[in-house]
């Protein structure tokens, strides 16, 4: 059978077909506005879980992508090649809001990082070999990945990071340590921008690779979060030897590849169900007798229109990467709402609580409230901190002069 007899089916169609599937397999989803009092009263925007939990909601989240990979679900708008259903964003939106209406495993980072950060910066980036080796994989979410930018010495500043990559004959050496990488001891893989070249500016001396985390060298020491989990770790590297067919683009491109890969997150940001919602929020007016209040509805309607404006910037973000462009500035100003707009629901669900958010008394719906306004201004920093994307968006979008900089000229000879 040739391409052109292959029946593409129309939105309704799929969303139709979507439903009968999800519902063989799924119990219909409870609406948490409705059903005040049932269920888990979890807002946690980090995991606050042992590590055997932690790794068991990883493990239902992988059996469940590979569950939808396999019947067309799991990655709707990527192209046939790599497993996908090779369809429209318009089926990808009618597939996520039929699946809203079910009880689907828990979201985590770690699992986004893979399948929504990774892959597609391994099909902008990563040569023939790369792409048929890992796209499917990370995708189907048979192998979780890692971010490893971030360091203790460089602060929101990624291009001033100090990780080494030497080149040894067909090999790198790498020599260094990263910080917050969430979910690196559950992964098989994480995505390294390292030093290459000290002796150019420091935009311009980083390449990007793909490490296998079990490599001989690679240390990972979970941190204890404030929110009472460990999603976040350190990881070290001694003398760890990579192959250079793990180079992830050309050498001294790794500030192209590690924008690429901060854009996806930003322009995700949101998407990732973490925290609290709007509709939680109006069940627990609604509890309290405060839905008459004008200032509680004013405060209500105010996240709904963040929630709502971050939906639009979402679709905005995905029709660049549909496109197979890399994700542009677009992706700060959603980044920088969605964090805003996490940040006012832990706000308004403060307000409304009053002292019940402080101490845990057993009662329903209202100390839990308290992970969410602890882990919410994480995301100020996680995914490039508040400040860089007004910085981004000042200059790159507004077209404003740049900030006064000291560090221009060779990275070595950057004072630090």
């Amino acid at each position: 059978m040739s391409n052109t007899d292959v029946h593409t089916p129309s939105v309704e169609e799929f969303a139709e077909s979507a439903r009968s599937w999800l519902s063989q397999r799924l119990e219909p989803a409870e609406e948490s506005a409705a059903l005040w009092g049932e269920g888990s009263d979890d807002v946690s925007v980090f995991h606050r879980l042992s590590f055997e939990e932690e790794k068991a909601l990883l493990g239902r989240l992988m059996s469940w992508q590979q569950e939808k990979f396999d019947a067309g679900f799991g990655a709707v708008t990527w192209p046939v090649e790599y497993g996908g259903a090779g369809l429209s964003a318009e089926h990808e939106r009618a597939y996520r809001a039929v699946e809203a209406d079910f009880k689907v495993p828990g979201g985590h980072e770690t699992f986004a990082v893979t399948t929504a950060l990774i892959a597609p910066t391994v099909r902008l980036f990563g040569t023939d070999s790369q792409r048929e080796r890992f796209v499917r994989r990370f995708l189907r979410a048979e192998e979780l990945c890692c971010q490893l930018f971030s360091e203790p010495g460089a602060g929101s500043d990624l291009a001033g990071l100090a990780t080494s990559a030497v080149r040894d004959g067909d090999a790198w050496v790498i020599n260094g340590q990263k910080v917050w990488s969430s979910g690196a001891q559950f992964s098989g893989w994480g995505e390294l921008i390292a030093r290459s070249d000290p002796e150019v500016a420091k935009h311009a001396g980083m390449t990007a690779f793909l490490v296998p985390m079990d490599a001989p060298g690679v240390e990972v020491r979970p941190i204890r979060q404030m929110s009472g989990g460990s999603s976040f770790n350190e990881v070290f590297f001694s003398d760890v030897r990579l192959s250079d067919d793990l180079r992830l683009g050309g050498v001294g491109d790794g500030w192209k590849v590690a924008l690429a890969t901060l854009g996806f997150e930003r322009g995700g940001s949101g998407g990732r169900g973490v925290g609290g919602s709007w509709e939680r929020l109006v069940g627990l007016a609604r509890w309290l007798g405060r839905t008459k209040d004008p200032i509680v509805r004013q405060k209500l309607a105010s996240v709904y229109i963040h929630q709502r404006l971050q939906s639009f910037s979402r679709a905005r973000v995905q029709a660049s990467a549909e496109s197979g462009r890399p994700p542009g500035p677009e992706g700060s100003t959603g980044k920088l709402a969605w964090v805003q707009g996490l940040t006012e629901l832990g706000s308004v669900a403060a307000d409304l609580l009053g002292p019940r958010i402080t101490a845990d008394t057993g009662e329903w719906g209202t100390y839990a409230w308290s992970d969410h306004l602890l882990g919410a201004p994480g995301y100020r920093i996680a995914g490039g901190s508040d400040e860089i994307q007004r910085n981004i968006i000042g200059e790159r979008v507004l077209g404003l002069p740049g900030e006064p900089r000291a560090d221009r000229g060779p990275w070595r000879n950057i004072p630090r």
